[in-house]
């Protein structure tokens, strides 16, 4: 999730847990450790597809913020012990406000590796948009509250009671895609398609409209854009995943880390004599994906591929079509023109800078 997010939910747990002995300091404190796992950012892995993989790595393992919250509520027992709390309301006030985070990221569908150094495939439960104010507002505002009164009032049921809406707000994001995913599932399989793999992430800002992923038994994928409120099936495009280009480039080491990192969620171009590879997870469509890389070249048509440094591909924003996006949520007319957009796929734009 944002960083706004982490900070506030860091600050409402320590509020909740330490605000009646600590006041605002717990919520500075609070958000101040809750940004902690993410300046792994400040890492240079040397390539942006090695940077996009090891990011969410050992700093969001659930391993070491334990052995993180153990040692720093060792720490703060030796140089400032408090006795208004127990050590075990310290260290756990320390791990809840760490662990949080991780897990929350887990909720959307970057992936989080959780189990480093173990390597199965980093969790992306992807049932949270990376921004969402229906879930950070409400808690935004208690902890505000918080700053301004300090502990002259009784702030702690009212952290308990936004922490509670946060939980539930996850537990309805599951719920609309359980329901979404198995709308689409079955229309899929009633035009006889036969369904692989489903991945599904909510559209911008809401846990309503959602996109939908399904890999078929052939080298195809279907992107169905779906809202809970459709009555009708959702819009769709098929278009091929071109598995075939990434066999013949050969060993390349941060293209097979990507297709791990990703469940090989992945969809290859040739663009020109450019091979370029899309994380199809994120984004708001096809054309308007938010990873995409340059991994090969070749001299003609003919020539065989070489893999290259990989760097960022041209990414198509989407904020003019942010509007439609959002129209989208409460009415399926007028779809979203999926087809058009899948032609920004090819064009030949190039590498970005970032």
């Amino acid at each position: 999730m944002d960083s706004l997010t982490q900070a506030v939910l860091g600050a409402g747990i320590q509020g909740a847990m330490l605000g009646r002995f600590q006041g605002r300091k717990a919520l500075l404190a609070g958000a101040a450790l809750a940004t902690l796992p993410d300046l792994d950012v400040l890492i240079d892995y040397g390539d942006p597809v090695s940077g996009m993989i090891n990011h969410r790595g050992f700093s969001h393992s659930l391993f070491v913020l334990t052995l993180m919250a153990a040692v720093l509520a060792w720490g703060m027992r030796r140089w400032r012990p408090s006795p208004l709390y127990s050590d075990r309301r310290l260290f756990l006030t320390l791990w809840l406000v760490l662990i949080t985070h991780p897990l929350l990221d887990a909720f959307t569908s970057y992936g989080t590796q959780l189990w480093w150094p173990l390597t199965p495939t980093p969790t992306a439960w992807a049932s949270l948009f990376i921004i969402d104010p229906f879930f950070t507002v409400p808690l935004l505002l208690v902890v505000a509250v918080g700053l301004v009164v300090g502990n002259r009032w009784h702030m702690q049921p009212a952290f308990c009671w936004a922490l509670a809406w946060c939980a539930a707000y996850i537990a309805l994001s599951v719920g609309a895609k359980t329901i979404v995913e198995t709308r689409v599932r079955q229309h899929l399989e009633q035009q006889g398609h036969t369904v692989v793999a489903m991945f599904s992430t909510p559209q911008p800002f809401n846990i309503v409209l959602w996109r939908v992923l399904a890999r078929t038994d052939g080298d195809h994928y279907i992107e169905t854009i779906a809202s809970l409120l459709d009555r009708t099936p959702g819009e769709s495009l098929e278009a091929p995943l071109n598995s075939g280009l990434a066999e013949a480039v050969g060993p390349a080491p941060q293209l097979s880390g990507l297709r791990w990192f990703t469940d090989n969620w992945l969809r290859y171009d040739a663009v020109g004599n450019q091979l370029v590879v899309s994380d199809l997870r994120m984004g708001i469509g096809t054309g308007y994906y938010s990873f995409r890389f340059l991994v090969a070249r070749r001299n003609g048509e003919d020539a065989p591929w070489t893999a290259v440094t990989p760097a960022y591909w041209h990414r198509e924003r989407g904020l003019d079509e942010l509007p439609a996006v959002m129209w989208r949520t409460v009415r399926p007319d007028p779809p979203l023109p999926l087809h058009e957009w899948e032609t920004l796929m090819t064009l030949q734009r190039g590498m970005t800078a970032r």
